[in-house]
């Protein structure tokens, strides 16, 4: 039997013999998509669009075209070869097994922190009777408890929920600023202004997600499609995922292209941003506006930490059970079982110290590089395994994947470089 030889997958048996009707394909795809989608993507999103109008709405396209590249080939591994992702980047060796295990562990401390704030910030704007810390606190625990006990299809009835909620929120205050659609259309021909090189990378490699689009075959997985039988709805689910996701996005570009770049405002860094762009609806608009557009606020954040608190716990489960070599369906790899409770507590107790001590800047460098270099990561491995005889040949990388992988990779090495630049920049 061939060193690759697909393993049969844990739920396999739920699979069924012809694809789920067409109402039912969206799940997944919205799931890693509004997991990916934080406040951090909306402030660099929405400055981008204060500092240069629609200039770069043409990134915020390409951004989500990478993002479906990336989602379809994870998935298409996950439903060809009956192995999860992470079973693929051990078969690579030993060097994937150590850098993921390393990044993941890293990773879950420093975004645990960054997620519980991000819903602390609009919960105290709109609730201010607790502090920003303790919102956050409560929002891990909500998180905790919804993953701990729910199954997957409440993970994915919720972020869909607040999925509703942001988009309502963002798209309304995109309504309300009247957009200029001529200097939108102008904005999807390819230029980037002065100045405008990092925003073009960060936009491209923003709209959505770094490790969580490595958790797409787990939530694959959780929902029953498991087989190769189920390509071509897991194709659809990632598409309109992905066209929701790029219509929020485009929606953040406009608020900011029409409400702050005309008014030549300027706004933080940060999800603090994101806070002075209520105040500017308040302003515009009344207290109204900013009130909604807060709750689309926390919706994305919220839809991130409970998407993160589950689908990352899946992949820690997975990769603590392959790297002690137990069976592909024992209890302790899946859902609910020992190691995936261990990372939901990782990810919710021990940052609970940062949210009162504040970020240690060594432990913030290390993210921000270790966060940097996953995706190039993710884009070479994919490329690696989806060009080998881990998958039958009808599912390995046509030319044209081959091309849009291999630009994708080289965009994010680029990206990482620049990070890597910046972290050592200040150290200096």
């Amino acid at each position: 039997m061939s060193e690759h030889t697909p393993s049969t997958p844990a739920g396999a048996g739920l699979a069924t013999e012809v694809a789920p009707p067409k109402w039912k394909v969206i799940g997944p795809g919205l799931v890693v998509a509004a997991t990916g989608v934080g406040a951090v993507d909306l402030v660099a999103t929405l400055i981008a669009g204060s500092k240069y109008g629609y200039a770069l709405l043409w990134c915020v396209v390409l951004g989500c075209v990478m993002k479906v590249v990336l989602v379809e080939g994870a998935g298409r591994y996950s439903l060809a070869s009956g192995r999860t992702i992470f079973e693929g980047w051990q078969s690579l060796g030993r060097w994937a097994t150590w850098y993921f295990g390393i990044y993941i562990v890293i990773w879950g401390f420093v975004y645990g922190a960054a997620a519980m704030a991000g819903t602390g910030l609009p919960l105290h704007s709109l609730f201010p009777w607790l502090s920003v810390t303790w919102w956050g606190i409560l929002s891990g625990l909500v998180g905790l408890l919804l993953v701990w006990f729910g199954r997957y299809s409440a993970v994915e009835k919720v972020c869909a929920a607040l999925v509703g909620l942001m988009f309502i929120a963002m798209v309304g205050a995109a309504v309300l600023t009247l957009p200029n659609i001529p200097d939108m259309l102008g904005g999807l021909v390819p230029r980037i202004p002065d100045g405008g090189i990092v925003y073009v990378l960060s936009l491209a490699g923003g709209v959505g997600g770094t490790i969580t689009l490595a958790a797409y075959g787990y939530w694959l997985r959780e929902k029953g499609w498991v087989t190769p039988r189920h390509m071509r709805v897991m194709r659809l689910d990632n598409r309109v995922a992905y066209t929701v996701t790029g219509i929020f996005v485009l929606a953040t570009l406009v608020v900011g292209a029409e409400l702050l770049y005309s008014a030549q405002i300027a706004v933080s860094t940060g999800d603090q941003g994101l806070l002075d762009l209520s105040e500017v609806l308040d302003d515009r608009y009344g207290e109204w506006a900013g009130k909604i557009f807060l709750v689309g606020f926390w919706a994305a954040a919220m839809s991130s930490l409970v998407g993160v608190w589950n689908g990352v716990s899946l992949m820690f489960a997975d990769f603590v059970a392959r790297a002690r070599k137990l069976a592909p369906d024992h209890r302790d790899g899946l859902a609910h079982g020992r190691w995936y409770r261990a990372y939901i507590l990782w990810l919710t107790f021990p940052p609970m110290v940062m949210m009162f001590l504040g970020k240690p800047v060594v432990l913030i460098l290390a993210y921000g590089v270790l966060g940097a270099f996953f995706m190039p990561f993710l884009a070479i491995t994919l490329l690696w395994l989806l060009n080998s005889d881990r998958v039958p040949r009808e599912w390995r990388n046509r030319t044209w994947s081959n091309v849009a992988m291999t630009l994708i990779a080289l965009a994010f090495v680029v990206l990482a470089a620049n990070e890597l630049w910046n972290q050592v920049s200040k150290l200096v």
